[in-house]
C-alpha cells in the first residue's frame, strides 16, 4: 500500500521469544508513529470474522484441527495491507517465523512497492523469560499488557488504558511450557536474523532493562527506518 504522498508505507518487524516484550513494544509504536500493529492471530481471527476468501479456507482448516498454511496467512495479509489504516505503515508481530515465510513476504511487499524496511530483534536472556511469562497478564478489554512484578495498573485490577476491570492470563504462561516454547523459537524463528542481517534489515535492541528505556531505543530505530 501507498501512503498520502505517494510513498510505499514502512514495514516493520518485531522478533524475539516468548516473554521479550513484542506486544507491548509494539503498541507504544502504534501510539507514537500511527503504524498499525499486525499480530498473526489477531488476523486470522479477523478474517474468519469477515468472511473473506482467504478468512473461510482458514476457518475450514482451523475447524479440521489443521494449521493454517503459510499461502493463507501470506492471503489473508494480503487482504489486509490494503486497509485505509495501514497507509502510515505497519509493524508484524509474530509473522513472519521462518525464512520460507520471510521469503514469502517479501514476494508479497514488492507487489505494491513495499520492503521490509527494518527487523527488530528483542535480545533478551532465556533464564528471564520464566520469570517475566509466568507474571504477565493482559486487559481483557483492550489488550494492554501488564506484569505482576514490572507493569502493574495504577490502580489494582483497573486498566490504566480503557479503564477495564477483567484481567486475563494464558493458560500456558507457565514455567512448565516455557523451555518448550523458546525451543521451538531458536529452532524456527531465530534464523530469521541471520536472512534479515543478510538483507541490511536487521537492527538489535537490549530488552533487558527498563520498558520505557526499551521503547525509546526502540522509536530512535524506528525513526530513522521510516524516515
Amino acid at each position: 500500500m501507498l501512503d498520502n504522498v505517494g510513498t510505499a508505507a514502512p514495514v516493520l518487524i518485531l522478533l524475539g521469544p516468548p516473554g521479550a516484550g513484542k506486544g507491548t513494544q509494539a503498541r507504544v509504536l502504534e501510539e507514537k508513529f500511527g503504524l498499525v500493529q499486525l499480530s498473526t492471530g489477531d488476523l486470522l481471527r479477523a478474517a474468519v470474522a469477515a468472511g473473506t476468501e482467504a478468512g473461510l479456507a482458514a476457518k475450514a482448516v482451523m475447524e479440521a484441527g489443521d494449521l493454517v498454511s503459510d499461502e493463507i496467512v501470506i492471503n489473508i495479509l494480503r487482504d489486509r495491507l490494503q486497509d485505509d489504516d495501514c497507509a502510515k505503515g505497519v509493524i508484524l508481530d509474530g509473522f513472519p517465523r521462518t525464512t520460507v515465510q520471510a521469503e514469502a513476504l517479501d514476494v508479497l511487499l514488492a507487489e505494491s512497492g513495499q520492503k521490509i524496511n527494518a527487523a527488530i530483534s528483542l535480545e533478551v536472556e532465556d533464564a528471564a523469560m520464566v520469570t517475566r511469562i509466568s507474571g504477565r497478564y493482559t486487559c481483557g478489554a483492550c489488550g494492554e499488557g501488564y506484569h505482576d512484578e514490572f507493569k502493574q495498573p495504577a490502580k489494582d485490577g483497573v486498566c490504566d488504558k480503557c479503564g477495564g476491570t477483567e484481567m486475563k492470563r494464558r493458560a500456558d504462561d507457565n514455567a512448565e511450557t516455557v523451555a518448550s516454547r523458546l525451543e521451538a523459537y531458536h529452532a524456527q524463528t531465530a534464523p530469521l536474523i541471520a536472512y534479515y542481517d543478510g538483507k541490511g534489515a536487521l537492527q538489535t535492541v537490549d530488552a533487558m532493562g527498563d520498558i520505557k528505556a526499551i521503547a525509546g531505543n526502540l522509536s530512535a530505530i524506528v525513526e530513522k527506518a521510516t524516515a
